[in-house]
C-alpha cells in the first residue's frame, strides 16, 4: 500500500468515524451497531461468504418502518464523504519528492513534446492564444444533492486541507477534528432531498454558484499557470485579453420538451447573470480601490484621473459606481423591464478599460509586481466572464419551429408548411429572408405555442449579442430546420447574425449529417449570413439511446469526419459542439481522452461540449479541482489541434464497420424487436418512480410513448439504480465476441494500441462494466418483474458476462481493472455502502408496487435517499 493510499484511506476513516459519531448522539449506540452489522455484513458477502449475505439481509429485514430513512441515509452520507476525500486527495497538498499530479504537469510536458516535433516559439504562443474552447453548463436531473449540502460539502474538505500539514500542533488537530465533527453533524442534520422540483431558474442560479465559489477563483490561477508554463517554455507571455477557455450555458435556455423554459424565463435568467456578473466584478473592484493607493502614475493614467493624489482609487472608484448602477439596473429590471440608465455598463470594453489603464499604468511606473497581483486576476475574469457571466444558449426542438411555420402559412393562405416538401420549404424560406417587409401583420394572433417560439425569439432580438451563445434545434435532419430558425429571429427584429446549430441525435441523423451540411453551405445567401464558423451539434445521448453505444461512436466519428472534409472543401470553419452526458451511455468519458480520440482535422483550435450537473459539481465544484479540469481540457484541445491523432487505417475502418453493424442487430434486436422489453425495463428498474421524484426542472418524457419517448437521462439512469448498465454496453458484447470468434484477435489488438478512438470506447467500455454487476441486477428482478419476465432478464445478465468475457479476452486480463487497482479499490470499496442500498431499495420500490401507491412519508424520502446515495456512489450516472 502506498504513502498516498494510506492518507486517503485515513481521510476516509476520519470521516467516517465523525459520521458514525453524529449518528450515534441522534440513536443511540444500538442504531450505529445495527448500521456497522449490516456494513460488515455487505464487506462479508461480496468476499462470498454465505454467512455474511444472510447477516446482511436479516438485518435489513429487521428493519422497522422508523429505521429505514436513518440506515438510508447513514450509507448516502458515507458514500458522500468518501467521494469528498477522494476528490480532495487528487489536489491535497504533495510532499517534497512526490511526483505532482498529471493534470497539474500536462501543459508543460506537451510544450516540451511539441518543441521537441519542431514547433516554434512564436508558433504555440500564438495557437494557446487563440484557442476557442467553450464549455456550457446543463441542469441535470440526476443531480438530487440540495445546494446548502454541496456547500457543507465544500467546507468540509477545505477542512482536510487544513489538517493536512504535519506540522499542526495537538492543539491545532483537534481545533480542526471537531470543526469537522460541526460540519458532519450539519450535514446529518441537514434534508439532504429537496422536496419539490427546482424551476430552470434555480437550475440557473444553482449554476451561477458553482460560478460564484469555485470558477471565479479556479479561472484567474488556471490562467497564471497558463502564462508560466508558456513563459517557460517559449519565453512569451499570453495577452492580456487571452480567453483560452470560456463558459455558457443551457440552464434557462434549454426549452427542448421543457414546457418550464418560458420565454420569461430566459428573460430572466439573463438579467440574473448581468446582476451577479456585477456583483462579482464590484467585489474585485472594491478590494483593487483598497489596495492601490499609489501615487505615480503614467501620462494617461493621469489624463483620465484628473489631478488626483490617488489616480488608481479615482479611477477605480468610478469604475466602482458604474458597477454599482449595473447591478441596480438589473435587480430593478427583474421585477420590471425598464431601459438602462446611461452609467450601466453595456460592452465589455466599458469594464476592461479602466483595469488596462491602471495595469500599464503600474508597468510603466516600476510597479509590475503590484500590477501582477489581483488587478491581473480581476482583467483574466474579465476576458473570460465578460459583463454577461456566461452566454445562454436558446435550445428548441425543429418539430416547433415547423409547426409555428405551419400556422403562420395557414393564416397567410400560402398553404400548409407541414404538408411541403424539403424544395418548397427552402424555396419559402430563402425567398422570406431575402424579402425586406415583414412576414407577419401586427395585428396577427398566434397560438400559445407559436407565441412562444415567437416571444423566445424576440428575447434574443432585444438581447445584447455577448449574453447569448448559440441557438441549437434538437432533432434537426434537414437544411429547412436550420433556415426556419434564421426567418423566426429576423421575423422577431434580429439584425445581427448569430449562430444557429443543428443538432443531430439519432444514427440517421448523423449518416445525413454532411448531406445537410453541405447543402446548406451551397444555397445562395447562407454564408453571408453566417458571419462566422459553422457549427453543428453532435448527440451522444440520444444516438447512443437509438443504436447502442458501438454503433454511435462509430456514426458520431464518421458524422465529423465528413463534416470536416465539407467544410474544408467549402473553406469555411466548423465548430463541432458536442453534446455529451456523464455516463458512458451518453457519451461520457474523461475530457482529455475523449478530446484526443476526436477524428484528426475536428478539434482545430475550437471546443465546445457540454458538462452536466453532477459532473460539473465533481469536475468543477472546487477551485483546485476545477483549475485541474481546465488545465486538461487546455492540453487536450492544444494537443489534438497541433498534433492529432492517426488517420484510421482502411482495415480498421471495415473492422468498425462490422463491429458498429453487429453491435446495432444486438442492441435494436433487445430494445426495439423484443415485445417484452419495455414491461420489463418498467418493472426491473425504478423509472416509473424516478419519473414523480423531483429530480429536475423538465419532464422524464418528450411525448408519451415507450422507451423511444424517454430522455436519454432518466433511461440512463433508471439502469444505473440497478446496476445492470445495458444502455453503455449492450451491442459491445455481440460486436466484440462476433469479431473475437472470427479470429480477429490481433486486429482489434492493434486497433486498441494504434487508434485512440477505439482505445477510448474500450477503456470506457471496461469502466463501465467494472461497476455493473449482475448479482445486484438479479435482486431487482426476483423482487420486482413478473414471472413471464424473468427469462429476459437472466438473457441481459448472461449478455453482460458476454461483454466482460470479450473485454477480458482482447485486454489479456485477469480481471477487469486489473491494470488499475487504484481505480479498481475506489470501485469495491464503495461496494459495501452501495449493497445496502440498493436492497432498501429493492424493498421500498416492492412496497409501493405492492400498495399500488406511490410510497409516503419517511419511506418515500428513504427511496429518493437511496437514489441519491446510489447515484453518489457511482459517480457518474446521468
Amino acid at each position: 500500500m502506498t504513502e498516498i493510499d494510506t492518507r486517503l484511506r485515513e481521510n476516509v476513516h476520519l470521516l467516517g468515524a465523525l459520521l458514525g459519531e453524529t449518528i450515534r448522539l441522534e440513536h443511540g449506540d444500538a442504531f450505529l451497531e445495527t448500521i456497522e452489522r449490516i456494513r460488515k455484513g455487505a464487506k462479508a458477502a461480496r468476499r462470498g461468504s454465505r454467512e455474511g449475505a444472510e447477516q446482511l439481509a436479516n438485518s435489513l429485514d429487521g428493519l422497522n418502518a422508523e429505521q429505514v430513512l436513518p440506515v438510508a441515509r447513514a450509507f448516502n452520507q458515507f458514500l458522500n464523504l468518501a467521494n469528498i476525500a477522494e476528490q480532495y486527495h487528487r489536489v491535497r497538498r504533495r510532499r517534497p519528492g512526490e511526483v505532482q499530479p498529471f493534470e497539474d504537469q500536462a501543459l508543460t510536458c506537451l510544450l516540451q513534446r511539441l518543441k521537441s516535433t519542431g514547433y516554434g516559439d512564436d508558433a504555440l504562443a500564438r495557437q494557446i492564444g487563440r484557442l476557442d474552447i467553450e464549455l456550457v453548463l446543463t441542469a441535470h436531473p440526476t443531480e438530487v444533492a440540495r445546494r446548502t449540502l454541496i456547500q457543507k460539502y465544500d467546507a468540509i474538505s477545505a477542512q482536510l486541507a487544513e489538517l493536512d500539514h504535519d506540522d499542526l500542533s495537538s492543539v491545532e488537530q483537534e481545533q480542526t477534528r471537531q470543526r469537522l465533527q460541526r460540519l458532519i453533524a450539519e450535514a446529518w442534520h441537514t434534508e439532504e432531498i429537496r422536496r419539490s422540483r427546482p424551476t430552470p431558474v434555480d437550475e440557473a442560479k444553482w449554476g451561477f454558484a458553482v460560478i460564484e465559489h469555485s470558477l471565479w477563483h479556479a479561472v484567474p490561477s488556471f490562467m497564471r499557470g497558463v502564462d508560466t508554463a508558456l513563459h517557460q517554455a517559449t519565453g512569451l507571455r499570453l495577452a492580456l485579453d487571452a480567453a483560452p477557455v470560456r463558459f455558457a450555458s443551457w440552464m434557462g435556455g434549454d426549452r427542448d420538451g421543457n414546457p418550464n423554459v418560458t420565454a420569461e424565463v430566459s428573460r430572466e435568467v439573463l438579467l440574473l447573470a448581468r446582476w451577479m456578473a456585477a456583483d462579482l466584478y464590484l467585489r474585485d473592484v472594491e478590494q483593487l480601490a483598497t489596495e492601490l493607493s499609489m501615487q505615480r502614475a503614467s501620462d494617461a493614467m493621469l489624463a483620465r484621473s484628473g489631478d488626483h493624489p490617488e489616480p488608481y482609487r479615482q479611477l477605480l472608484k468610478q469604475l466602482r459606481d458604474r458597477l454599482r448602477a449595473t447591478r441596480a439596473w438589473a435587480e430593478a429590471s427583474l421585477r420590471e423591464p425598464q431601459p438602462a440608465p446611461p452609467d450601466v455598463l453595456q460592452d465589455n470594453a466599458q469594464l476592461r478599460e479602466p483595469l488596462e489603464l491602471c495595469y500599464h499604468s503600474l508597468h510603466e511606473c516600476g510597479m509590475g509586481v503590484i500590477a501582477d497581483g489581483p488587478l491581473l486576476d480581476c482583467l483574466r475574469r474579465a476576458a473570460t466572464f465578460g459583463l454577461f457571466l456566461v452566454r445562454l444558449d436558446i435550445r428548441q426542438d425543429a418539430a416547433r419551429h415547423a409547426a409555428a411555420l405551419n400556422e403562420i402559412t395557414d393564416y397567410l393562405g400560402l398553404g400548409r408548411y407541414a404538408d411541403w416538401d424539403e424544395e418548397q420549404r427552402i424555396e419559402f424560406l430563402q425567398r422570406e429572408l431575402d424579402s425586406r417587409r415583414p412576414l407577419l401583420p401586427p395585428y396577427h394572433q398566434p397560438s400559445g405555442e407559436t407565441a412562444e417560439v415567437l416571444e423566445t425569439c424576440r428575447v434574443v432580438a432585444q438581447s445584447p449579442a455577448a449574453a447569448l451563445g448559440s441557438y441549437v434545434i434538437s432533432m434537426a435532419g434537414a437544411p429547412s430546420d436550420v433556415l426556419a430558425v434564421q426567418l423566426l429571429l429576423k421575423e422577431a427584429g434580429l439584425r445581427r447574425p448569430m449562430r444557429v446549430v443543428p443538432l443531430f441525435e439519432t444514427l440517421a441523423d448523423l449518416d445525413n449529417a454532411g448531406p445537410v451540411i453541405e447543402r446548406l453551405l451551397g444555397l445562395p445567401g447562407y454564408r453571408r449570413r453566417l458571419h462566422g464558423p459553422q457549427e453543428v451539434m453532435i448527440g451522444y445521448s440520444d444516438s447512443a439511446k437509438d443504436a447502442g453505444t458501438a454503433a454511435a461512436a462509430w456514426a458520431q466519428y464518421r458524422a465529423q469526419e465528413t463534416l470536416v472534409r465539407i467544410c474544408r472543401e467549402q473553406e469555411i470553419e466548423l465548430l463541432l459542439f458536442h453534446g455529451r452526458g456523464g455516463t458512458v451511455g451518453r457519451g461520457g468519458a474523461p475530457a482529455h481522452a475523449a478530446i484526443l480520440s476526436q477524428p484528426p482535422g475536428s478539434v482545430a483550435g475550437r471546443f465546445r461540449t457540454t458538462e452536466q450537473g453532477e459532473m460539473i459539481r465533481f469536475k468543477f465544484g472546487l477551485p483546485h479541482i476545477a483549475e485541474q479540469n481546465l488545465n486538461l481540457y487546455l492540453s487536450a484541445v492544444l494537443e489534438a489541434t497541433l498534433a492529432p491523432p492517426p488517420t484510421p487505417e482502411p482495415a480498421w475502418r471495415e473492422m468498425m464497420d462490422r463491429l458498429a453493424a453487429d453491435g446495432l442487430q444486438s442492441y435494436r434486436q433487445v430494445v426495439r424487436d423484443d415485445p417484452q422489453f419495455v414491461d420489463y425495463f418498467r418493472q426491473a428498474t425504478p423509472e416509473q418512480e424516478l419519473g414523480r421524484l423531483p429530480l429536475g426542472s423538465r419532464p422524464a418524457k418528450r411525448r408519451a410513448g415507450g422507451v423511444e419517448s424517454l430522455r436519454a437521462i432518466p433511461w440512463i439512469f433508471a439502469w444505473t439504480q440497478t446496476r445492470l448498465m445495458l444502455p453503455a454496453w449492450l451491442g459491445w458484447e455481440a460486436a466484440l465476441g462476433n469479431a473475437l470468434a472470427r479470429g480477429e484477435s490481433e486486429a482489434l489488438c492493434r486497433m486498441r494500441e494504434q487508434w485512440p478512438f477505439f482505445r477510448t470506447r474500450i477503456d470506457m467500455l471496461e469502466m463501465v462494466l467494472a461497476k455493473a454487476d449482475g448479482a445486484i441486477a438479479a435482486l431487482y428482478d426476483e423482487r420486482l418483474v413478473e414471472a413471464p419476465l424473468l427469462p429476459l432478464g437472466l438473457r441481459l445478465r448472461e449478455l453482460l458476462q458476454q461483454a466482460c468475457r470479450a473485454v477480458l479476452e482482447l485486454t489479456g486480463q485477469q480481471q477487469l481493472l486489473g491494470h488499475s487497482p487504484e481505480t479498481l479499490e475506489s470501485i469495491s470499496v464503495r461496494d459495501a455502502y452501495l449493497d445496502p442500498l440498493h436492497m432498501l431499495q429493492v424493498e421500498l420500490l416492492a412496497r409501493a408496487r405492492r400498495n399500488d401507491v406511490q410510497v409516503e412519508g419517511a419511506l418515500d424520502q428513504a427511496l429518493l435517499v437511496s437514489v441519491a446515495g446510489i447515484a453518489a456512489g457511482l459517480r457518474n450516472t446521468g
